[in-house]
């Protein structure tokens, strides 16, 4: 028999059995709990949608409480804490179990300080080894994000403390969003800019308490020199936000094509049709 299976062995001889009926109370109320605070949660948030992010956080940190909760309240019901005996056992069984889940304690740990320092938070848009998605969860042992083609990434959080990570609204209902549109050189720049400044301004899902911006500016595109407008604004709620590119981005396209403003291919194709009707 090896030292390992030895220490194990020894350590069941700790083990309150008469008390298990108590742990197994534990866990299913304590599931319970879990269950029910997500639901409750979950519609306060959908009820009060300017305090949903509020919710979010709420339903993160108890969650984090009764995932430590629940397996410290059972480990003190079945073990025999009184004995001396135990504590040198358990060390021995710590140490086994902390070389075979050393990833997974280092993932729990950088949960807690993910917690504490706050780099993001549920409901944060962030952006993270080549995702960007909303976080769902942040559990004891990774975060989940919801990217917005609808894939389900699971982080762990260990990763969160050796690589960047950019927060698109750092804890706020509201971000920006950048909306960048491309027109021909030769186009009517000015007249394209009040277009894009109205069809931003005027969508519904724009947050017009912060300011609304549009910017111009000339770029050599690979072969072709190009004018870009870009609209810089606030969504209302972050979840809206490919809702309010698309609502931008139709109306602009729309406004263009009905006063002749050119996009560079257009522009590139009437420039070389002229060319070859006068050859």
């Amino acid at each position: 028999m090896t030292e390992g299976a030895s220490d194990i062995q020894s350590f069941i001889q700790f083990i309150a059995f008469d008390r298990l009926h108590y742990a197994v109370v534990v866990v299913v109320v304590g599931w319970a709990l879990l269950v029910s605070s997500n639901r409750v949660f979950d519609d306060l948030g959908e009820r009060f949608t300017e305090r949903r992010l509020f919710f979010k956080q709420g339903k993160a940190l108890a969650r984090f409480f009764l995932y430590l909760a629940i397996p410290t309240t059972v480990a003190s019901l079945l073990l025999r804490l009184e004995s001396e005996a135990l504590f040198a056992v358990a060390g021995s069984v710590s140490v086994a179990v902390g070389f075979a889940f050393k990833d997974l304690l280092g993932s729990l740990i950088a949960g807690v300080i993910l917690l504490m320092d706050r780099p993001f938070q549920v409901g944060d848009r962030i952006a993270f080894g080549g995702f960007y998605g909303e976080v769902q969860e942040m559990g004891l042992r990774s975060v989940r994000l919801a990217t917005l083609d609808d894939n389900l990434v699971t982080i762990p959080n260990n990763k969160f403390l050796t690589e960047e990570v950019a927060s698109a609204n750092a804890g706020q209902l509201d971000a920006m969003v950048v909306i960048p549109f491309y027109v021909g050189a030769a186009e009517d720049f000015q007249r394209a800019r009040r277009i894009v400044a109205e069809a931003t301004s005027t969508s519904r899902y724009a947050y017009l308490n912060k300011p609304v911006i549009t910017l111009v500016e000339d770029r050599f595109l690979g072969e072709r020199f190009v004018t870009v407008i870009t609209a810089k604004a606030y969504v209302f709620d972050v979840r809206y936000e490919k809702a309010f590119i698309t609502d931008v981005t139709e109306r602009v396209k729309l406004a263009f094509r009905e006063l002749h403003i050119r996009t560079p291919d257009q522009q590139y194709r009437d420039l070389d049709l002229n060319a070859r009707e006068a050859w």
